[in-house]
């Protein structure tokens, strides 16, 4: 179900606020606890899979040929899907990500993708579907849903001959036009899968820019940096949002539409995070997926053959709202 508005681009106003300053000492937090310092415009890129990517890319591409350049954000937030594309804008410009895509040898429709990573028997991906299904139902809250999926994911590293981590790296490090941290804040979020707990990884953390692009990424398999292991930073919110909180104007791009898995009371929905920013005084955007978008997709957002047809769409409405855009970001 969709709880945000309907039109692809909504905000609101409201009067920021400051933000507290962030603790660099640790290599990885609670990102509730580690705030950066606050600044005037926050880029928030949301998860959704292949497709997900090359619309993010598209949209912003878009919007930059329109005149308007949201990669100049004070602060960019990725997550999964979003937290390649962010890696991906700090070493190239939009244009450039864009006509990459659309140079790429077209994939063939021969079935759903498993995840990033390539393609995957349909059976693996809807038996992925089933046990994250059945660990939200089962899960008291949000904190306990991340510390189930984290055992889980844990658990099936133990049949693994570990050979996927080091593919899995390889073909996140080949997406980044920069294996080097921007100097710009970049917030990149994942999951501890030991314990639940949601992290947050710049690049003051001692981790590579691939490594943490790898963890945000891992929605089945958790990934390994050093004696820990990640999973996806979409299990604590999909956009995660809220770590903007106190920056002035805030631009969610949500390829899911902000559309949630979890019981609306977990307040994992970008709604609630809309709320949460603008009850800590900032204005707030959002760019949803329109029906061009939508069509697009298709039914698997992780397959492969969409990305071309999504990255089309999405240029297309980035250029459409880059005019209705411009006065709220600048």
């Amino acid at each position: 179900m969709n709880t945000t508005p309907s039109s692809p681009l909504h905000s609101v106003s409201t009067t920021a606020s400051d933000r507290p300053r962030s603790d660099q000492d640790q290599p990885q937090v609670d990102p509730t606890q580690r705030p950066g310092a606050a600044g005037k415009r926050a880029l928030v890129l949301g998860g959704g899979g292949s497709a997900g990517n090359a619309w993010l890319i598209g949209v912003i591409a878009g919007l930059f040929d329109a005149g308007l350049d949201v990669t100049e954000a004070d602060l960019v937030i990725g997550t999964s899907a979003g937290s390649t594309a962010a890696a991906q804008l700090a070493g190239a410009t939009p244009p450039q990500l864009l006509a990459a895509i659309l140079a790429a040898v077209p994939q063939q429709r021969t079935g759903p993708a498993g995840s990033d990573r390539g393609r995957a028997p349909i059976g693996r991906v809807s038996d992925q579907m089933r046990r994250t299904s059945e660990i939200i139902a089962s899960a008291e809250d949000a904190a306990d849903m991340r510390r189930k999926m984290g055992a889980a994911a844990l658990d099936m590293v133990a049949a693994s001959d570990g050979s996927w981590q080091t593919q899995w790296r390889t073909t996140v490090a080949s997406r980044l036009p920069s294996q080097h941290w921007p100097q710009r804040t970049m917030l990149i979020t994942a999951v501890d899968a030991h314990t639940g707990e949601p992290v947050v990884f710049d690049r003051h953390s001692g981790v590579d820019l691939a490594d943490a692009v790898a963890a945000s990424c891992a929605s089945g398999l958790p990934y390994g940096i050093g004696d820990s292991h990640y999973i996806d930073g979409g299990y604590r919110r999909n956009e995660n949002a809220d770590l903007a909180a106190g920056y002035e104007r805030v631009l969610v791009l949500s390829p899911l539409g902000g559309r949630t898995r979890h019981p609306l009371d977990w307040g994992m929905q970008l709604a609630a995070q809309v709320d949460e920013l603008r009850a800590a005084g900032s204005r707030v955007g959002t760019i949803l997926p329109d029906s061009e978008s939508l069509n697009a997709f298709g039914a698997n957002l992780m397959d492969l053959s969409t990305r071309q047809p999504a990255a089309r769409a999405g240029y297309n409405q980035g250029s459409t709202l880059a005019e209705q855009l411009s006065e709220f970001w600048r």
